[in-house]
């Protein structure tokens, strides 16, 4: 009689829960419809309230950019970075052409996904021997090497020490290492040596603690040399590993080419990292990172712009090949370089109305308008004037570009002028001569 009685009570109970939630499914289902509005009822006065948020929060200032065509061939071309001139050499068009036909134009993937050739293999063995080192690793694209090959190595519970000018791809790999950052001033050990005290006395640097020194060998945005044998002594007193950007001075300075090691005879093994560029005296495009084999292999798993970028280009890996033989064959092409480089260097110096920077020895040089109290803006806006009254004389030049709201310690506006091979004592009177007009005809001062 009781157990009836229970299993009467929960019947009883059960069927009033069960009415309920099916009433209140209802009621909120019905109430839901009826609150929804039609899309075919939205107001055009609706319409044209809504305002979508802004992609970027502020607006950014951007210079127009310049204009690009195709340059006579007439034309004396000092704004590209062809130091040796071998862009439109036969051999070199010849071979990779013949590699066009035999491979195709792209290679269909990154290095450890199918994209590996040959003649990859093949420019990283000679690179390897070139350098003198292990072994080497080739990039694609020349600004992606030194910016993936950075954060390969440093993360975010390391230090990292750099010079205030480096490139815009040295800054983006360093941002992208997460890494504590400290700039010391432009080519100056003593400001490095006191952050570098400073740094151990509060304990930053210690040994549990990874820490880095990165430079450029010949500076992009300066064209002033890197002091080596200083920033070498520096890194092995307060244990510091050096990654070292040598872009403008591999086939460049150096009896074979081989770069400010070479030139300043100091030994490979004493730079961790070396990382070079195929872009300005191998007639291609792409990079590449030298150093031992345990430091360069780490690089083909970690390296961000090796393992998810199309390998470089069977042709132009081949460009850079059939462009190392040509600099192997005939080392006197860097004598020749450094030689112009020496004349620029001193005929520049002698500019009515202009200062420069850059080493006598760098292929690089900067062109800066006196002192005339004029803004960055009104700067670059003189010295695009200038360079376009130069290119319509027949010299081709151009205007450093940076990126003002993303660069570190943006430089000061510039010319940046390009020594090589083909300039001659002539064609170097010609350069100058005509800055100094065109800085007369529509420089500061004039209507133009």
């Amino acid at each position: 009689m009781i157990l009836m009685d229970i299993y009467d009570t929960a019947s009883w109970w059960t069927l009033v829960i069960a009415a309920q939630v099916v009433i209140g499914t209802v009621y909120f289902l019905w109430q839901r419809k009826s609150n929804k509005e039609p899309a075919d009822k939205l107001t055009k006065k609706k319409l044209l309230e809504w305002k979508p948020l802004p992609l970027v929060e502020r607006d950014f200032e951007v210079d127009e950019p310049p204009l690009m065509e195709k340059i006579d061939e007439k034309v004396l071309n000092v704004g590209a970075t062809s130091f040796l001139c071998l862009d439109k050499e036969p051999s070199i068009m010849e071979n990779a052409i013949k590699s066009l036909h035999k491979y195709g134009v792209g290679s269909c993937g990154p290095r450890g996904f199918y994209g590996t050739i040959d003649v990859h293999l093949e420019l990283e063995e000679r690179l390897a021997k070139f350098m003198q080192v292990e072994e080497t690793c080739v990039y694609s694209y020349g600004f992606s090497t030194i910016a993936s090959a950075i954060p390969a190595y440093a993360k975010k519970p390391d230090i990292v020490f750099a010079d205030e000018k480096v490139w815009f791809a040295i800054q983006k790999g360093l941002d992208a290492s997460r890494s504590t950052i400290r700039y010391f001033k432009h080519n100056d050990m003593n400001d490095l040596e006191h952050l570098l005290e400073e740094a151990t006395a509060k304990k930053e640097l210690n040994p549990k603690r990874r820490a880095f020194l990165v430079a450029e060998a010949i500076y992009f945005n300066t064209g002033k040399m890197c002091p080596l044998r200083k920033l070498v002594e520096l890194a092995r007193r307060f244990k510091l590993r050096i990654i070292l950007d040598e872009s403008l001075t591999i086939g460049v300075i150096g009896k074979h080419g081989r770069g400010l090691t070479e030139h300043l005879n100091v030994p490979r093994d004493e730079i961790d990292l070396i990382v070079g560029s195929l872009e300005h005296s191998f007639a291609t495009i792409g990079g590449f990172c030298a150093g031992t084999h345990f430091i360069v292999e780490h690089q083909r798993l970690s390296g961000l712009g090796y393992c998810f970028s199309a390998s470089l280009p069977p042709m132009l890996t081949q460009a850079a090949i059939s462009a190392l033989d040509i600099l192997e064959q005939k080392p006197a092409i860097i004598s020749e370089l450094d030689e112009n480089s020496r004349k620029l260097n001193l005929a520049i110096a002698n500019l009515k109305h202009y200062r420069f920077s850059g080493d006598e020895l760098s292929p690089v040089k900067h062109i800066y308008l006196k002192d005339s109290g004029l803004d960055d803006c009104m700067k670059q806006k003189y010295l695009k004037n200038i360079t376009k009254y130069c290119l319509e004389k027949g010299v081709a030049m151009t205007v450093a570009a940076y990126l003002k709201e993303a660069e570190v310690n943006c430089p000061e506006p510039s010319i940046r002028l390009a020594s090589s091979r083909k300039l001659n004592d002539s064609t170097i009177s010609q350069i100058c001569s005509l800055l100094d007009e065109a800085y007369e005809k529509v420089g500061p001062g004039t209507d133009f």
